[in-house]
């Protein structure tokens, strides 16, 4: 894996598509901000660092051997998307770091899927740049 342009450009941009609708879920959909218990600058910037490493994390499973058996781009980043989402919600569910209080099965199911979707979201930002960003080649000796 070449750490480029392509990397660094779909890196940044993935997280921030997914930051920007974590935003829109939560500070404005959900209206959660006016609940938390400490200062809303902390959580933006503990998001911005989720979501950078995120970014990382699912640019590297979509690189990652197991996933290039998936010869089609698109099904790649779904998958990528859609475990990267699951795996951020089951860590969240465990630590306990919610922004709401007494969560119902409905509440938690449509986390879930919200949160896949937010990672599904970031994952195409990176398969975007992954088919119109072209790296040259390099030369093997």
């Amino acid at each position: 894996m070449k750490l480029g342009l392509r990397f660094y450009l779909s890196w940044i941009s993935s997280a921030i598509v997914m930051f920007v609708l974590f935003y829109l879920w939560h500070g404005t959909f959900l209206n959660d901000f006016k609940r938390i218990q400490f200062p809303v600058s902390w959580l933006i910037t503990f998001a911005v660092f989720t979501y950078l490493v995120l970014g990382a994390g699912i640019y590297l499973l979509y690189e990652s051997r197991i996933m290039k058996t998936f010869r089609n781009f698109i099904v790649r980043g779904l998958i990528c998307g859609a475990v990267a989402g699951f795996s951020l919600f089951v860590i969240a569910t465990i630590v306990n770091i919610s922004l709401t209080q007494h969560l119902s099965s409905k509440h938690l199911l449509i986390d879930c899927a919200w949160q896949m979707v937010e990672q599904i979201f970031g994952a195409m930002v990176i398969v975007a740049f992954k088919i119109f960003i072209h790296e040259p080649l390099e030369e093997r000796a």
